[in-house]
């Protein structure tokens, strides 16, 4: 992992751990479990079931496997969990220094370094054997891919070293879309690539929209973010055009969908572009932007879109490809 650990583990000491003597054992315990969640970013898993239980649903039109969505996103949740608590033992030393990281548990020595490591290692098998038991075989495989790629290409090697790191590395978060399809049909196929895609394309302006909050943190800590090392009018251009790569990309999928999807679609795109374009078009006439309302519509827009797809797979519509048949 990195060499930015704490640096009493580098001296050979203990590191410190995050409480005083005066603390009773319940407060303690309570505490260090505490940690423990922290590690997983309970919040950041949250798109894991934005992405996987629709998908579940549009692989099985119709039906509602609930024993097999419940393993998968325990499996999945395990997954992400591992991925994350793997990556803040990677970026210990950089979250140290930004004010948005700085209470993250390993930061704030209240897990050591090698704990977070065993931890995130027993999440990650826990995982596999949880969708390879519940589901199958490639579901699993697909998570432990989505681990290895997120903290092993993304946090590793794309992160600190080029200003594309949340276009490629952003494909660990679109994982969820492939594995929720695999458990259900044990394959892949054209559908859950769209849905990879819809999210491949999402997470730039998402995460820009955060990092143009957050620039000085980044800057501090010596990560270039796109916003970091180019103009608020360059990145809020290229937040556009990935915009609407998103958009377009999710009517692909109207074919294998019905009409709730397809207004969903259509009416939450255009509502998500608008709002990106003001944004854009405010930087380029040099008001003072608020692109946290970018980031947080763009949540609003991944949720509509994908809840729309699952309400129009449970309903079992007939999809708009069946008109033309």
């Amino acid at each position: 992992m990195r060499s930015g650990m704490v640096s009493g583990e580098r001296a050979g000491t203990s590191p410190v751990v995050d409480h005083s003597p005066e603390d009773s054992v319940p407060t303690r315990v309570r505490n260090i479990l505490a940690a423990y969640i922290a590690l997983t970013k309970p919040r950041v898993i949250e798109l894991l079931l934005v992405a996987t239980i629709p998908v579940m649903l549009q692989a099985d039109r119709g039906h509602v496997d609930i024993g097999l969505i419940a393993a998968t996103l325990i499996g999945g949740w395990l997954g992400a969990a591992s991925a994350n608590t793997l990556n803040m033992v990677a970026d210990a030393d950089i979250d140290q220094k930004m004010r948005r990281t700085q209470r993250r548990p390993l930061a704030r020595h209240a897990v050591t370094p090698r704990a977070a490591l065993v931890f995130g290692i027993v999440l990650g098998a826990a995982s596999f054997v949880v969708l390879w038991r519940f589901a199958n075989l490639l579901a699993a495989i697909l998570v432990m891919i989505t681990i290895a790629f997120y903290v092993g290409v993304y946090t590793l090697i794309l992160k600190r070293r080029t200003s594309q790191n949340v276009v490629w590395g952003g494909a660990a978060g679109c994982m969820p879309t492939l594995v929720g399809w695999a458990a259900v049909t044990g394959s892949l196929s054209w559908q859950p690539v769209v849905l990879f895609l819809v999210i491949f394309f999402w997470t730039p302006p998402h995460t820009w929209a955060l990092a143009m909050r957050y620039r000085e943190d980044y800057e501090a800590a010596g990560v270039p973010m796109l916003p970091v090392v180019a103009t608020e009018e360059y990145v809020t251009r290229q937040m556009v055009i990935y915009t609407v790569a998103t958009v377009v990309t999710s009517l692909v999928l109207i074919p294998a969908t019905g009409v709730i999807y397809a207004a969903v679609a259509i009416a939450a795109g255009a509502w998500f572009t608008q709002r990106v374009w003001k944004l854009y078009r405010e930087t380029r006439a040099g008001k003072e932007v608020v692109p946290l309302k970018v980031f947080l519509q763009s949540n609003e827009y991944l949720a509509a879109l994908f809840c729309g797809l699952a309400i129009d797979a449970v309903f079992h519509l007939p999809t708009i490809a069946s008109y033309f048949s």
